[in-house]
């Protein structure tokens, strides 16, 4: 066993797996993500046992969380996406049992979660993000339309993988938008849609893994070009020069400073004619499908899926509960 440092957090370097105990892969669960839930936990849970890690499937939708503690597990590997498993509530219950788990804490997970209070938290700390506008009614719609122009981005505060976003052209067509996010999450956000380059940044133990930069021809990098698409298209290198590339991996650890975030995770950004990058969100779980950006940047860096999944279950052990 060893420790390396990074970020002011130590995460401890497993040799043998069996100094991780029995653990639960968490996946599935009820939000509108469990699909690819599935496909996380699936490719998680197959890689961990690869390794000689003792390895279960735990899908919150039909076991209750107390059978962890029942079935003597040690720690858990979180691939829940979306509400319930990303935003804080997962994380809060496995603290109360006294089991570890991989990732972000409850505050991080929390606001990470949280598009509004992750831009709020950005801005505050001088990191850039769009303008934007919260939606409460028919009458911000008309406002975010005056203030900020078009096309907008009009989305849910707190759903993952695109999930009830929509570009808006139109003004005739916002109170639709919204009414559409709003049937997801309470708190709608709409800001300038930005053309230009779309950059990702994997954080991974307090290091940031090469950005990658994504282009889809569909109209924005939706659920369906994230998951199932073939013909969307990742560049790595990312095609920035080596100072903005530096910058923006600088950049992408403070935003996970700044909400809290630790263990792993992934920051989006769209980058404008100007060539500053503006942040979207962060993602606190971010997938680990055959689609997925997480394991393409590790990859890029020399780590294999095996050796990814093995370094996410490693930083079970930085708050230091076992």
């Amino acid at each position: 066993m060893s420790l390396l440092k990074s970020t002011g957090v130590e995460f401890r370097r497993v040799a043998d797996a069996a100094e991780f105990g029995k653990v639960a892969v968490m996946l599935g669960g009820r939000s509108s993500e469990r699909e690819v839930s599935l496909m996380s936990g699936s490719a998680v849970l197959e890689a961990l046992q690869k390794r000689g890690v003792d390895a279960h499937a735990f899908d919150p939708a039909s076991q209750q969380l107390g059978n962890l503690l029942a079935e003597n597990y040690d720690r858990v590997w979180i691939a829940l996406h979306g509400p319930g498993g990303e935003d804080g509530a997962l994380q809060g219950a496995l603290e109360w049992l006294g089991l570890p788990y991989t990732g972000s804490g409850v505050l991080g997970s929390a606001i990470g979660m949280d598009k509004l209070r992750t831009k709020q938290l950005a801005m505050a700390n001088g990191l850039a993000t769009p303008p934007f506008h919260v939606l409460r009614g028919a009458d911000d719609c008309k406002r975010a339309v005056a203030e900020l122009g078009l096309p907008l981005a009009v989305k849910p505060a707190t759903q993952g993988s695109s999930v009830g976003m929509s570009r808006v052209e139109r003004a005739e067509d916002m109170v639709t938008a919204w009414r559409s996010a709003s049937a997801l999450d309470p708190v709608v956000i709409a800001e300038p849609w930005i053309h230009g380059q779309e950059l990702t940044v994997a954080v991974l133990q307090g290091e940031a893994l090469p950005p990658i930069r994504i282009e889809t021809p569909r109209t924005f990098y939706d659920y369906q070009a994230k998951y199932f698409a073939e013909d969307t298209q990742y560049h790595i290198p990312c095609g920035l020069d080596a100072e903005a590339d530096a910058a923006l991996r600088r950049d992408a650890v403070a935003v996970f400073r700044a909400v809290g975030a630790q263990g792993w995770g992934r920051v989006d950004y769209m980058m404008g004619e100007d060539g500053v990058p503006m942040l979207l969100e962060i993602n606190t779980v971010p997938g680990m499908t055959g689609h997925s950006l997480v394991p393409m940047a590790a990859r890029a860096n020399g780590i294999d899926f095996e050796e990814l999944v093995w370094r996410v279950l490693e930083t079970s052990f930085a708050r230091g509960t076992t």
